[in-house]
């Protein structure tokens, strides 16, 4: 959508906007934790997947070692994450998010879920369901997001 019409035209333009919207909440969320988006979506990762090794973070952030290297080490400066060699396994490192860490990020689901809300307030009860049932449809046949 054309940052000077104000006035969407098509549902690609409406879909785009409540999109950004979404993005703009779980953006101001995150910078308020003072962590970039990368940082909070590995700060993330490692609460659901603790133990983690760096080729793996790497993986699904897709992104290269050393630009995990160096994002770890930030996270790792503010106490949020802690890298941990395992018995009998001192070259590898897994990496855990640290309780601080893991706090910092526990409501961004709740965060989303308030932004969704306000998103749809404007429609009853049966607008939404109705909303999602066509989403649901729209939806269907696409391809799934990947990680």
């Amino acid at each position: 959508m054309d940052e000077l019409n104000a006035h969407p035209s098509t549902s690609l333009d409406l879909f785009r906007w409540v999109g950004w919207a979404l993005m703009k909440a779980g953006e101001d969320w995150i910078r308020e934790r003072e962590l970039s988006h990368a940082q909070s979506f590995v700060l993330g990762y490692l609460v659901q997947n603790p133990g983690a090794i760096q080729r793996d973070i790497a993986k699904v952030s897709r992104t290269t070692a050393a630009s995990v290297s160096s994002l770890l080490q930030g996270l790792e400066t503010r106490g949020l994450i802690e890298r941990r060699s395992e018995a009998g396994n001192e070259r590898s490192k897994n990496v855990y998010a640290t309780p601080t860490g893991a706090a910092l990020i526990s409501g961004f689901e709740a965060a989303m879920a308030a932004a969704e809300k306000m998103i749809l307030a404007p429609l009853d009860q049966a607008e939404q369901a109705t909303l999602h049932t066509l989403l649901t449809k729209i939806t269907a046949e696409l391809p799934r997001p990947t990680r």
